[in-house]
């Protein structure tokens, strides 16, 4: 089969792999329908260094179970189905506890062995804890919504869940791109008063507008903080969605939240510490967040996007072939494009 591989920063390659095969009694294979990059992909693609061997990359994608193991139940073969971006039994403490992503017998996607979500087959371990059935007669335009269940969405709600949002509260999003879009809608899912969006991009921010951002802050640094402390009476929102993962935008958020506020970051961090000082703790802020459960969320965002009250899909503003992959990471890093959809 075919599936994408890269071999150092800016080398994303698409060649011949090995088709998957059952290995244990708890996989299943599934055929790739839509997969799509990810912005946590841009960090390899602009970093890593040269290799002779290339390493499959992927991790989110929507299939159909194509051969069941004989452990699986719950699926048959012909389902679809969602992936969530790490994959988990299930049924383990920290699963039971709602922490997939620390399952004691879980793993990623692409590491270790494991296929990698851009290519035309997968093969998933723990297959019946880790897939998400969906409805045998979902409408074909819900697909890429339903894609964005894998990780977008959870990881945008995620992050205003541990922030505490509901209703009467003011939320300030840093970041435009589809993590900081996704929890814009998340967050006028769970009823935030007001929601400020802090992005410099005309198309996204018009985006995040449609999923709910109240205001628009296009500036950075020590003037994006005053413009938000203007909006807000001098003090801040009560919650900050950190969805970039630079130094700049923690910096930034601990410039608007306002005292007794919580910053949760889902940004993957790129930076080794984080600048906590006895200011900061005299405010009593509260700093939380982390790699979103994914699994943990699906079913309660399932039914949103069946019935289309949540149409986190429009994220997705370009669609590729698997062919074309290369020329999707490059629209990502070039920021002419938000996040691709692959379409195998």
């Amino acid at each position: 089969m075919r599936a994408t591989l890269i071999y150092g920063a800016g080398d994303v390659r698409v060649e011949d792999v090995p088709d998957p095969v059952l290995r244990e009694p708890t996989d299943a294979l599934v055929r790739v329908v839509r997969s799509c990059i990810c912005g946590s992909d841009l960090w390899p693609y602009g970093s890593r260094p040269a290799s002779a061997q290339g390493d499959r990359i992927g991790h989110e994608f929507l299939g159909v179970v194509e051969e069941l193991g004989a452990d699986v139940s719950g699926l048959r073969r012909g389902d679809l189905v969602v992936a969530p971006f790490v994959w988990a039994d299930n049924t383990c403490d920290f699963c039971r506890e709602g922490l997939h992503t620390s399952c004691r017998h879980g793993g990623s996607w692409a590491r270790d062995g494991i296929d990698g979500g851009q290519g035309e087959a997968v093969r998933v371990p723990q297959a019946q804890g880790t897939l998400v059935k969906l409805p045998a007669a979902a409408d074909p335009a819900l697909l890429p919504s339903l894609l964005a269940l894998s990780d977008v969405f959870p990881t945008g709600h995620h992050s205003a869940v541990r922030a505490g949002v509901g209703p009467r509260t003011t939320v300030t999003v840093i970041g435009d791109g589809a993590v900081g879009l996704s929890a814009v809608l998340a967050a006028k899912r769970l009823g935030a008063e007001r929601i400020i969006l802090m992005g410099r991009h005309k198309d996204r921010t018009d985006l995040g507008r449609e999923f709910g951002a109240t205001d628009i802050v296009a500036a950075r640094g020590e003037e994006g903080i005053a413009h938000v402390r203007d909006l807000t009476g001098g003090d801040g929102t009560h919650t900050v969605l950190e969805c970039v993962g630079l130094r700049p935008a923690i910096e930034t958020a601990l410039g608007v939240v306002r005292d007794g506020g919580v910053i949760s970051r889902v940004g993957a961090p790129q930076y080794p510490e984080v600048p906590f000082d006895f200011g900061v703790f005299f405010r009593n802020v509260t700093l939380t967040g982390g790699v979103a459960p994914a699994r943990a969320y699906i079913d309660e965002l399932l039914p949103d996007v069946l019935e289309g009250r949540c149409e986190p899909g429009k994220v997705f503003d370009r669609t590729v072939g698997l062919s074309e992959v290369p020329d999707g990471y490059r629209a990502m890093a070039d920021r002419s494009a938000l996040k691709v959809m692959i379409q195998p």
